[in-house]
């Protein structure tokens, strides 16, 4: 059964880990990632980004196909399936489809704007106990078309979205979406340390985890960030592995064209980045 993100969040934050948000694509990915997190018994959430969800002929059919899955695979450890930056009008379609957490991305608007529209969810999430989280200062990088620098959130507006009732709260550090270039100046533990000291117990958020180096992240969980979304780490291992295999010809030999082989060395890659993620996050045997 789907739970909130609430529970596996608070008791990261106060146990020093990070929970892993690994976004999903298809049934291989979901079901890659649902496997590793029951191995190692790790708490784990499902992150599905507006497009992801499109792909996949719409919400209902994800919250379908992962609730089956649940079922199918006897997963014993909590899962929360996640919108990732969500639209306020996808958040809406993805509460009614039975998501168990949402992120709306308000962090474009300005402040106001975001206050009210988040405002909204906050009470709709409270009453069905699906955990919520909220974007101040947008994280550098492409997320489905929209293209940022970076930017560093604003302790003071941070606050101001916590002390709405959100579940969770990520907050631009100079994180950015996808590949990292070469000159990227790092994370701004300063940025982080004060948004921290602002909003007090409140899990953070860490978008954009694919290649920023182990000891930032370790760092960036010793400050509070509860939750670290990776999603290219996983699309570069799948397409490296597929990669290989079509080269080295085996689709030609015998049955090898037959399609759940072209996927499985794709499906052991990312099973290996995803549990490479959770040492590092430190969530393993935490479910």
């Amino acid at each position: 059964m789907l739970v909130s993100a609430k529970e596996m969040l608070n008791k990261a934050r106060d146990g020093h880990y990070a929970v892993g948000q690994f976004n999903i694509n298809n049934l291989e990915w979901t079901k890659s990632i649902l496997q590793t997190a029951e191995e190692l018994k790790a708490p784990v959430i499902l992150g599905v980004s507006e497009g992801a969800g499109k792909y996949m002929c719409g919400f209902d059919t994800v919250v379908g196909m992962v609730n089956g899955m649940l079922k199918g695979l006897n997963i014993t450890v909590p899962v929360a399936l996640h919108l990732d930056h969500g639209t306020f009008e996808g958040a809406k379609a993805c509460i009614n489809a039975g998501f168990s957490s949402i992120m709306f991305d308000g962090s474009h608007y300005p402040i106001e704007e975001n206050l009210k529209l988040t405002t909204a969810l906050v009470n709709t999430c409270d009453i069905l106990g699906i955990s919520l989280e909220a974007e101040v200062g947008a994280i550098g990088g492409e997320e489905d078309g929209v293209v940022g620098m970076g930017e560093c959130a604003d302790p003071k507006e941070c606050k101001m979205i916590a002390d709405l009732g959100v579940t969770m709260l990520a907050a631009g550090i100079g994180n950015i979406h996808g590949k990292y270039p070469e000159n990227w100046p790092g994370l701004r533990f300063d940025v982080l340390e004060n948004i921290k000291a602002t909003v007090g117990d409140m899990p953070l958020v860490l978008h954009g985890g694919t290649g920023i180096p182990e000891d930032m992240i370790k760092k960036a969980i010793s400050l509070g960030v509860a939750k670290i979304n990776v999603n290219t780490e996983c699309q570069l291992s799948f397409s490296a592995a597929t990669r290989k295999y079509i080269e080295e010809g085996k689709d030609l030999v015998g049955k090898g064209f037959d399609p759940r082989k072209v996927l499985a060395p794709g499906c052991e890659a990312i099973k290996a980045t995803v549990r490479e993620k959770m040492e590092i996050f430190g969530c393993i045997g935490k479910a």
